[in-house]
């Protein structure tokens, strides 16, 4: 759940998950492809969740806003006799997930859906759960495309939905470091106030005006320390490279010069500091179609 996926959308495909909008477009797969490795544990545990309010006898999954796969791998191990429709508006992040599906030996468990979630799911019914996860807060119009999803459900079925509460964080607290990307995560919480006007909305309240049941409502702070698992500074190099264009004008020029040192391959990169701490804070709503 890379969370934030950034869909130029922070993301940038339709409904999908989390890191910072801005440089590469080609990073964003590897930024949601580590996140998901790095909080994996966590990833697991919250699929156990799930498991326990959908029960064993689920068949039909929708992943709605795919990205890279996090999501829709992580259920097919949870539920070994379901099969996922991976649905996401983006063509080059459905047929890299496919290619992954293949590779893994489970092509014929998933089917890829090229849709804007916003929109509607043509063709997908009786859906059993519905994973929505960094997805939601790209959508137009929440309430429609709510009542897209709960049509989509069968009576009784589950969503699922996963947001963050913004870009993950990495240096340590209480000096200049720490200061500076709370800066950099103020400028860009406005950036995203004017793109993204429906991240951090109350999807509980939401939710329940779309028709659904809210069983589960949870706010849970991700951290790793160190010993950091492998791959940590990379992802904190590729977020940093990621929302430093689109903070030009929102911060101070002496901060985007901290910002480059964070990122210029010397001894302030992130990827040589043995002082990293990876926080991310994530929420998670548990809601049902009544039957």
């Amino acid at each position: 759940m890379a969370h934030e996926h950034q869909h130029q959308h922070q993301h940038g495909h339709g409904a999908h998950s989390h890191a910072p909008a801005a440089a590469t477009p080609n990073g964003l797969p590897e930024i949601l492809d580590l996140d998901a490795a790095l909080f994996a544990p966590h990833l697991t545990a919250l699929t156990g969740r799930i498991a326990c309010l959908a029960g064993d006898d689920v068949r039909n999954i929708v992943d709605l806003g795919s990205g890279t796969g996090t999501g829709t791998f992580a259920l097919l191990e949870r539920f070994p006799t379901a099969r996922v429709t991976a649905v996401d508006s983006s063509p080059a992040m459905l047929e890299r997930l496919a290619s992954a599906a293949r590779d893994r030996g489970l092509g014929d468990r998933v089917h890829t859906l090229e849709a804007d979630a916003g929109e509607g799911l043509p063709g997908v019914v009786d859906a059993d759960l519905v994973w929505a996860s960094a997805s939601l807060h790209h959508l137009d119009d929440p309430a429609t495309a709510l009542a897209g999803i709960r049509a989509a459900l069968r009576p009784g079925g589950l969503l699922a939905v996963a947001e963050v509460d913004g870009m993950p964080t990495f240096l340590p607290e209480g000096g200049e470091p720490g200061a500076l990307e709370s800066r950099c995560r103020e400028a860009l919480d406005g950036l995203h106030a004017e793109q993204l006007p429906h991240r951090g909305a109350d999807w509980g309240s939401l939710l329940a005006t779309a028709g659904f049941s809210v069983e589960q409502e949870r706010s849970e702070p991700w951290e790793l320390r160190a010993p950091l698992p492998e791959g940590a500074g990379r992802y904190a190099y590729l977020v940093f490279e990621r929302i430093r264009d689109n903070l030009v004008g929102r911060v101070s020029p002496e901060d985007l010069a901290a910002l480059d040192r964070l990122i210029d391959g010397g001894p302030e990169d992130v990827r040589h500091r043995g002082d990293l701490v990876v926080r991310s804070t994530r929420e998670t709503w548990m809601a049902r179609r009544p039957a």
